[in-house]
């Protein structure tokens, strides 16, 4: 990484810029990313950034084929063995070592700088993939109200607006996210409140209905028969979970626009626990409350492609209630959501090849940013590229996103699973090189490196079988979908290794200090001064919960 302060003594055309100039804080050259996210917009980033239509209308279909009890416990391992390890070692190591590169310069420092490369590109086409499935997502729930406009317009709309969102200044970028992701958590609270107070007999028809649709089987045999079928409808919504539930990547891309990172960063991965439970697990178990996965209408609205909340089961179970008024609100919500995540991954895209080029992976011209810290190019590139979702004009708009829901999937999965081999690489040249990590760094992981192995496995496995349903009978189109990414990985991997030659980084030699420097000079102006004092007057504002947990980890 380069040093800020002899960039600024060497680089004659670049004027510097003071901590007042800058409007937050920190001293930084104009041609590179600039920290202007604060806690809370990194926060709502990682809390709503990966809220997408999946959670509100996609899970229908697998309410319908896998049951409840199902839905529920996919969501929930996935989320807490999985997810959560994930986010709390990427913590880990962003919060030591901040830097723009991301974690795929940390890859090619701990693994193998093929296993970065490999890595890096993975991810920058599944972040692509899902801006695309949410443009075509947009598309779908237009629908809704319009038919008759071809969906290529709705799909210009939406990248118009995420283009120009991501074209501004990074902290306004932040705030716009911050405002979008707000509306779907709050539409996700208000349908799990909808789901308590209706229940227990607050609704039109004053009919309790409690647990009535986990009565009669609540976890569906799926693809085959008996206890091999139920195992595989409950494992169909874990790999629906693996696209639904996200979040570690954003903080890590963020890494070096945060402001305070070292505080930042962990505060935000503490929360995935609360995020996981009561968005995630909370929301899928809510839902399998209020509709019947054998309701007639969702199975025909499902089958039929319906568009929008159409096809949610969470409007269908409302209708049934006999409560008026709320599908168009809550499709304008959806909408929103679709939108606020297209939004947060042409951001993490772009970062994504802007890291890639800062490493010498991808052309340099991609490292020019704006005055305001934007990577103009990168953000230009990706939009170019996701300009492949105007398949919509051709094909069916929920057929699209589809295609786009299985490329994305296995890319977040590798992705993952990848960050996971770089904490254990990580772990080991801590102990090779005799450090103690709980001393070594601003805050340490816990349940490690136990969580992480398992996290590995669980990834190796589900990327191996995403696509079991898609052998008998044969489909080349689900065959590609799902296993597109296990193929680019490999390729992608094997160029880098053969033609730069590259070595598996022995433990005892690996780099973990190159940047901290930087990185430290870049942050004194919030963690000198009393910081320690600052921290610990914060520690005695809080509620003794609060404070409880975040002395617990």
């Amino acid at each position: 990484m380069d040093n800020p302060i002899a960039m600024k003594k060497n680089s004659p055309d670049e004027k510097p810029i003071s901590a007042d100039d800058a409007g937050y804080g920190t001293v930084t050259p104009l041609r590179q990313t600039q920290r202007g996210l604060a806690s809370r917009h990194v926060q709502l980033m990682a809390i709503g950034g990966s809220i997408g239509t999946g959670l509100f209308v996609g899970i229908g279909s697998y309410l319908r084929d896998a049951g409840p009890l199902s839905v529920f416990l996919g969501y929930l391992v996935w989320g807490i063995l999985f997810i959560l390890p994930v986010n709390l070692c990427v913590g880990e190591m962003c919060a030591y070592l901040p830097i723009r590169g991301s974690i795929f310069e940390l890859a090619a420092r701990y693994v193998d700088p093929a296993f970065g490369f490999a890595m890096g590109w993975v991810y920058f086409y599944g972040g692509l993939m899902l801006l695309c499935t949410e443009y075509s997502a947009v598309a779908t729930v237009m629908q809704y109200w319009n038919t008759s406009v071809n969906p290529a317009v709705w799909v210009a709309m939406a990248m118009v607006v995420c283009v120009l969102l991501n074209c501004v200044a990074v902290k306004y970028y932040g705030e716009a996210e911050f405002i979008m992701a707000s509306t779907k958590i709050l539409l996700l609270i208000g349908l799990v409140l909808l789901t308590f107070i209706t229940m227990v007999g607050g609704n039109p028809k004053h009919d309790a209905y409690g647990f009535r649709y986990w009565t009669n089987g609540v976890m569906f045999e799926y693809y085959t028969d008996g206890t091999t079928g139920r195992f595989l409808g409950f494992f169909s919504v874990m790999v629906f979970a693996a696209f639904s539930i996200a979040g570690p990547d954003l903080p890590a891309l963020a890494a070096g626009e945060i402001q305070n990172p070292r505080l930042t960063i962990p505060r935000v991965v503490k929360m995935t626990f609360w995020r996981i439970v009561g968005f995630y697990v909370v929301g899928v178990l809510a839902v399998g409350i209020i509709c019947n996965p054998r309701d007639s209408r969702l199975i025909s609205a499902i089958d039929s492609g319906a568009a929008g909340s159409a096809a949610s089961p969470w409007v269908i179970g409302i209708e049934n209630l006999g409560i008026t008024g709320l599908p168009d609100l809550i499709n304008l919500l959806i909408l929103l959501s679709g939108w606020s995540c297209g939004n947060a991954y042409l951001y993490s895209s772009s970062r994504t090849l802007y890291s890639l080029a800062r490493d010498g992976q991808a052309p340099k011209f991609l490292l020019k940013c704006t005055a305001a810290g934007v990577p103009i190019y990168c953000v230009l590139l990706v939009s170019l590229l996701s300009c492949i979702t105007f398949l919509v004009a051709d094909t069916a708009s929920t057929t699209v996103f589809f295609w786009f829901v299985d490329l994305t999937t296995i890319a977040f999965v590798l992705t993952y699973t990848g960050m996971m081999c770089v904490f254990l690489a990580w772990y080991r040249a801590l102990k090779a090189q005799g450090f103690d990590r709980k001393q070594f760094v601003p805050w340490a992981a816990p349940f490690q490196p136990y969580g992480s192995i398992l996290a590995v496995i669980i990834g190796c496995l589900t990327a191996l079988f995403n696509g079991f349903a898609v052998f008998k009978p044969f489909s080349v189109q689900g065959f590609v979908t799902s296993y597109f990414g296990v193929a680019f990985w490999v390729v992608m991997f094997a160029f880098w290794k053969v033609y730069h030659r590259t070595k598996f980084v022995d433990p005892a030699s690996a780099d973990l200090f190159t940047g901290k420097a930087e990185i430290d000079e870049e942050c004194k102006i919030w963690e000198d001064g009393g910081w320690e004092e600052r921290r610990k007057a914060e520690l005695a504002q809080m509620n003794w919960v609060r404070r409880f947990w975040e002395k617990m980890w």
